[in-house]
């Protein structure tokens, strides 16, 4: 009984170190609670979310978010909105994937509407190339 105890302390720790770990991987220049919104793919590479701004209008969710390229070099951007209800599943058949070229030092907003009224909540997933 002790060893499961054990084990299962050690899965315990694991897990939060890996949750930690990938808390982590958001540039330190975007807010926390902006940052809980973006799921990356790979590392940040010094692209920032500044900001998200989100309203509804005519009962649908409409999100704006203002990224900003933290150094002097241009990076290439893939993001997607996901939307979600308000238990977490996907709305709709979700987004392509889009493509942003960020100039260095410079600032760009990306927009999306929810497909659908259900749709409660959401993440936008970013993939940044060097």
């Amino acid at each position: 009984m002790t060893h499961r105890k054990t084990l299962a302390a050690l899965c315990v720790a694991a897990l939060a170190l890996a949750g930690g770990a990938q808390a982590q991987q958001h540039d330190p220049a975007t807010p926390i609670a902006v940052a809980s919104k973006v799921a990356l793919r790979g590392e940040a590479n010094d692209i920032a979310v500044r900001e998200i701004r989100i309203v509804r209008r005519n009962d649908v969710l409409v999100v704006q978010a203002d990224l900003a390229n933290m150094v002097r070099s241009d990076r290439t951007v893939f993001y997607r909105f996901k939307w979600l209800d308000n238990v977490g599943n996907q709305v709709g058949d979700g987004e392509s994937w889009k493509q942003l070229r960020m100039l260095g030092l410079g600032q760009q907003t990306i927009k999306s509407v929810a497909p659908q009224s259900v749709a409660t909540d959401f993440r936008i997933e970013m993939n940044v190339e060097r």
